[in-house]
């Protein structure tokens, strides 16, 4: 080969090299560069990475995790998907997949009926007390059982009274005496007799035969039922002494056993209607005489005592009774569907759709609930777009946040202050034990094994995980009767002290309202 040629290939293999060591010294470099850098491609600042499948490890650098094959991800600050203290965004593609829907708190009346069940009871007003004005012996009992209905005037007992007859002799004796100054004596003679329970009528008759009668009866002062018989024949009473007892049927009461929570509620006078086992299809009328003063410990119940008219006397004691009780229109309120309140035990809490993904986990005071309906005191206003599904899962991913830690306190942490405590500079909480992260997901149940469940699940952001099939314990205390292999499920899960992945919430997607197929 000619030496021109030689020295060309010599210079080109020259070149080749240098630009390959060239390229390799800068790949080198740019592998080995302080790779702690905290500012992304978009300008995020990155305040830590970590391992997605073991996140409560931070690292203060990118590259491979030590625990799984996989890249550590970045966690940014502004991460939580909002700029507003108290709020979390959700992935648009999540909440339509989750299927959540809204409603609008509106303000009205809540219109509440309270019901109750109670028992039929004598009118304690309408009973009497029949007696002997006069000493005697019981001579015949025209009425001889307990409660046997009486009409007003019916002979009850008839009575042999000596004393009553020689007051009959006397009123008599002055009548057939001529003399003047005696008219005083024969009007306290007959004012004699009416004391000791003769009518006006009996004098008229004792005037007309002129005889003394030697027994009288007693008749009943009123319609009624006897409630107590306390004499039989030939028993002897002294003068006042009961011999039985009247209930009036005319009216009853209703001792209606209302729950502890709706007897605030109640005022006397309010309208109540009762209906009967006995007489289907038939509505009685009362009020409220009273809210006795008296709770059951046993029920956490208070009777409310109701008068019902009972003229055809077809109500008895005893009776069961089913009473409803409308309560006073109360003033207008902010209304709020009660499915969106999320109970937590020490407080109440609805989410508050924002818009654009955007979603606020607002503490509210409650105050009564009826017809699907409960009144907001305070925490939300009139026209404010609540959340009725997928409440929890947003409740989750506020937790995630920190979001319903800090309404506890009224204080909302930046994610300064949360790098702060990540790197241990405050102070205080670092004697706290940090709660797993709480990651949420959707998916499709493939098999259940008493707690081993398999679940196809969907993408997990939280995670940086796409599709998978993955185990996870579903402790028992965890209420899952309906949801069967096939089924579609939301649900949040962390990674308990086992290192397994622990379902903490889980509920079925229905597929009409959104789920994915």
């Amino acid at each position: 080969m000619r030496k021109p040629t030689i020295v060309l290939v010599a210079l080109v293999a020259f070149a080749l090299g240098s630009a390959i060591t060239f390229l390799l010294a800068r790949h080198n470099t740019s592998a080995s560069a302080p790779a702690s850098t905290s500012t992304s491609a978009g300008g995020k600042q990155a305040l830590y990475w970590y391992d997605p499948m073991k996140p409560d490890q931070h690292f203060d650098h990118p590259g491979k995790s030590p625990f799984m094959d996989m890249q550590l991800v970045p966690k940014y600050a502004g991460e939580s998907g909002s700029s507003d203290a108290g709020t979390v965004a959700i992935d648009p593609r999540l909440t339509q997949s989750l299927g959540v829907r809204t409603a609008r708190a509106e303000r009205g009346t809540l219109s509440r009926s309270i019901r109750a069940t109670g028992i039929v009871a004598f009118d304690e007003r309408a009973i009497t007390t029949v007696s002997s004005r006069v000493a005697g012996i019981v001579e015949q009992l025209q009425v001889r059982a307990p409660l046997t209905q009486v009409k007003r005037g019916q002979a009850l007992a008839t009575v042999i009274a000596p004393d009553w007859t020689a007051a009959q002799e006397d009123y008599l004796a002055l009548h057939r005496t001529n003399g003047n100054g005696l008219d005083a004596l024969r009007s306290a003679a007959r004012q004699r007799l009416v004391l000791l329970g003769m009518d006006e009528g009996s004098i008229r008759a004792l005037d007309r035969s002129g005889r003394a009668q030697l027994r009288f009866a007693i008749a009943a002062p009123r319609d009624g039922v006897v409630a107590e018989l306390s004499v039989r024949d030939g028993a002897s009473v002294a003068m006042g002494a009961p011999i039985m007892t009247l209930n009036g049927l005319d009216t009853v009461w209703v001792n209606a056993a209302i729950a502890e929570a709706d007897a605030g509620v109640l005022v006397p006078g309010a309208t109540v209607t009762a209906t009967f086992p006995a007489f289907p299809g038939e509505r009685f009328n009362g009020t409220i005489e009273a809210l006795l003063p008296d709770l059951d410990a046993a029920t956490r119940t208070q009777r409310a005592r109701v008068v019902l008219a009972n003229p055809q006397h077809r109500l008895a004691p005893g009776m069961f009774a089913n009473v409803e009780v409308a309560s006073p229109a109360p003033a207008t309120q902010v209304l709020v569907p009660s499915e969106s309140v999320i109970e937590t035990g020490t407080r109440n809490v609805v989410i508050v759709a924002e818009g654009k993904g955007r979603f606020r986990a607002q503490e509210v005071r409650l105050g009564a609930q009826a017809g699907g309906k409960t009144a907001v005191l305070d925490g939300i206003k009139d026209g404010e777009d609540i959340v009725l599904s997928g409440q929890f899962l947003i409740d989750s991913e506020a937790s995630l946040s920190g979001t319903l830690a800090r309404l506890g306190s009224g204080e909302m942490k930046t994610d300064s202050d949360m790098k702060e405590m990540d790197m241990g500079k405050d102070k205080a909480d670092e004697s706290k034990v940090a709660a797993p992260e709480q990651h949420l997901a959707t998916g499709k149940v493939v098999s259940i094994d008493g707690t081993h469940w398999s679940i196809a699940a969907d993408a997990i952001p939280s995670l940086d995980m796409g599709a998978m099939t993955m185990g996870f314990v579903v402790p028992a205390k965890l209420a899952t009767p309906s949801i069967r292999p096939g089924q579609r499920v939301s649900f949040s899960f962390v990674r308990n002290a086992d290192g397994d992945f622990e379902i903490v919430k889980i509920a079925t997607l229905d597929e009409a309202k959104g789920a994915k197929p």
